[in-house]
Formats: structure tokens, C-alpha cells, sequence
């Protein structure tokens, strides 16, 4: 089979190898604008080089619009978006389309626009077939164009190389502790005295239900507001922080099969204990529970908690135990806090060692 060259593409290969079938019913190939006229080449390489440029203009305002509006700003915007919401996925979403839309010009236009059929072989390829692939991918280089056409080069090359600006901006997020007020992650929401509630529907949990090998996923009662238990209604995004928080899991097993840790032996209340539902991992939540070996697993990344022996880690990449809730019953006979978690919840952070 051999390939045509195009009237102004000396570079392309004239000759190719015969293939076993002479013919396998390719139709005719019919040139591109791009192929056989100079200005429609030219004109599409304009076409691409401003895509990228308009690319790299997108990526500036985006580190623009990161230090000129705070998160929390607020227009008409859609949806009620607020300003840094829309002004930072619009800038930063144009710049991928247009890098995106660019490279697929390219290789619709000016890329080497000829059939190629490859043959099958054996997995392990002779060394005179590897030196022939690498002459082919040399070969495509110079069928690519990219040399010859500087502006499409240095334009590709700009709008790629600006698009870390965004990447390097946002670390900016990764603040030191001083200047995050993480106290917040280190307590949630419970308090002595406040009870469990099972998620969902906020019905307080007796002692006496817990069934044996039960796992209950539950809430503080204080995302629960009722006249009786006299809590404050929260609203928007500071109900999510407090019930992302203070999720748990509770579960019953035999008293002589937990092994409290040192300092929370008085933890438990008749075998039922209780931990957070947020892995230590990556903060997902947990609640995959195997009844014949207290172990619980999150469905993320497979780390694995022994409940019974103060949920340490025993497969998986988590680094630490599951945070325990310590236990009381009040004298109604429910399940209650003695107090906040001991140790801040969730996934590792940087300064999670000082609170």
C-alpha cells in the first residue's frame, strides 16, 4: 500500500511496505483543505495558536479572580453561586476547553492525515521490529508538523506550560495553622450529657435495645431540636459541619471481648461502645461491619478497625485508631455522651498532633 503525498508536504513518506492483502477496501482518500492549499493551512494554524493563547489569558484571570474575590462573595449569579465559586470554574474550566478544542485542531488539520494498518505479532517483538517502531514514532513526529510550525509550537507549549499557574495558586489554600482556626476540627458538637440518636429519624437509643452484634449508625441529639431537649435549630452549612462531625457508630458485643485502651475502661456501658463513623484515613464514612470479628471496614481505601481492641488499625492505609466516644445511660436508661471525643476526628492533618 503506499501513500500519497500532498502537494506542499514533502516530508510525508512516499512508500510503505506492501501489506499481505493489496487491497482491504479502504476508499478513496480524498485530501483535506489544510493538505492541498497553503492559506487554509496557515489560516488553521492561526486558529489553533489563538485558542491557545485565549487559553493562557483564561489561566491568568483565574489567579485573578482567586485574589480579588473572597469565598463568600455574593452576586445575582446562577443558581446563587457566589462570585469566587463561578468567576474561579469558569476561568479554569475555559482554559482546559480551549487547550482541549486546540488539540483536537490540530490533529483534525494539520496533523498527518494518511490510513495506517497495523499488523499483529507476537507479545514479545523481535529487536528489528522495536527499532522499526521507534523509526515509526520518529517518523510521526515529522508527520505532526510541530517543528516546522513555531507558532502552533510556542502557543501549545505557552498554554500548557500556564495552566500550573492555577495548580500552584491553589496552594495557597495550604495554609499554615495560624492562619486556620483549627480548633474547629478538633471538637464536635457532643457534650456530657447529650444523647445518641439513631441517624435519620433522631429517636433516642435505650441501653436495653442494643441488640448483640447490632452495628447503629447515630447522631448527637442536638441535630434533633425539640421542645423537649430545648437545642437550637441549626441551619445550612453548619448543620452539615456538626453532623458530619459527630457521626457514630455504635455496636454491641461481649464485655469480656473488648479490650479497652488504657484510661477507658469505664468507656463502654454493658458491652455496647461506640466510635465515629469518620475513617482516620481520608475522612470517609464506615459502617461496613463483620459481627464473628468486631471488624469494621471503609468501603474507600480498605482499612480495616478492630472494635474490640479500642478500633485500632489492623489492615489498610489508615494511621490511626477510630476516635471513641466515651459511654453513659442517663436515668431514663439512654445511651449518652460523658463528654466531647478526646482527640480530634476524622482524617490526619498537619497540626492534628497539638490539639
Amino acid at each position: 500500500m503506499s501513500i500519497e503525498t500532498p502537494p506542499h508536504e514533502s516530508h510525508v513518506p512516499t512508500h510503505r511496505e506492501a501489506e499481505p492483502i493489496p487491497d482491504p477496501g479502504l476508499p478513496p482518500h480524498h485530501w483535506r483543505p489544510t493538505d492541498v492549499d497553503p492559506k487554509a493551512e496557515k489560516r488553521a494554524e492561526r486558529q489553533i495558536a489563538a485558542m491557545f493563547i485565549a487559553a493562557m489569558i483564561s489561566a491568568v484571570l483565574f489567579v485573578v479572580a482567586y485574589f480579588s474575590f473572597e469565598v463568600g462573595d455574593n452576586w445575582d449569579t446562577f443558581a446563587g453561586m457566589g462570585a469566587s465559586t463561578v468567576a474561579l470554574g469558569v476561568t479554569l474550566g475555559l482554559t482546559l476547553l480551549l487547550i482541549g478544542i486546540a488539540i483536537i485542531h490540530l490533529a483534525r488539520k494539520l496533523m498527518s492525515d494518511v490510513e495506517m494498518v497495523e499488523m499483529r505479532h507476537s507479545a514479545a517483538s523481535p529487536p528489528e521490529d522495536r527499532e522499526a517502531t521507534i523509526e515509526a514514532l520518529n517518523a510521526g513526529l515529522d508527520e505532526a508538523g510541530i517543528g516546522r510550525r513555531p507558532l502552533v509550537r510556542n502557543t501549545m507549549l505557552g498554554a500548557v506550560g500556564i495552566l500550573g499557574l492555577p495548580a500552584v495558586v491553589l496552594l495557597r489554600d495550604l495554609a499554615p495553622g495560624d492562619e486556620l482556626d483549627i480548633s474547629k476540627l478538633a471538637h464536635t458538637i457532643w457534650e456530657p450529657g447529650m444523647r445518641l440518636v439513631r441517624d435519620v429519624v433522631g429517636t433516642p437509643i435505650l441501653a436495653s435495645e442494643v441488640e448483640m452484634g447490632d452495628l447503629i449508625n447515630a447522631a448527637p441529639e442536638a441535630l434533633f431540636p425539640t421542645e423537649e431537649n430545648g437545642y437550637e435549630e441549626l441551619h445550612g452549612a453548619e448543620l452539615q459541619v456538626n453532623k458530619a462531625k459527630g457521626a457514630i457508630i455504635i455496636v454491641r458485643m461481649e464485655p469480656e471481648n473488648i479490650i479497652p485502651a488504657k484510661g477507658r475502661e469505664k468507656w463502654t456501658v454493658d458491652g455496647i461502645i461506640c466510635y465515629s463513623k469518620i475513617c482516620t484515613h481520608v475522612g470517609c464514612p464506615i459502617s461496613l461491619y463483620e459481627r464473628t470479628t468486631h471488624h469494621v471496614l471503609c468501603p474507600c481505601h480498605q482499612s480495616t478497625f478492630d472494635l474490640a481492641d479500642h478500633a485500632k488499625v489492623i489492615f489498610g492505609p489508615a494511621a490511626r485508631p477510630l476516635p471513641q466516644l466515651p459511654l453513659a445511660v442517663d436515668e431514663a436508661g439512654y445511651l449518652v455522651a460523658q463528654s466531647d471525643f478526646t482527640e480530634p476526628i476524622g482524617a490526619s492533618y498537619w497540626e492534628r498532633e497539638k490539639q
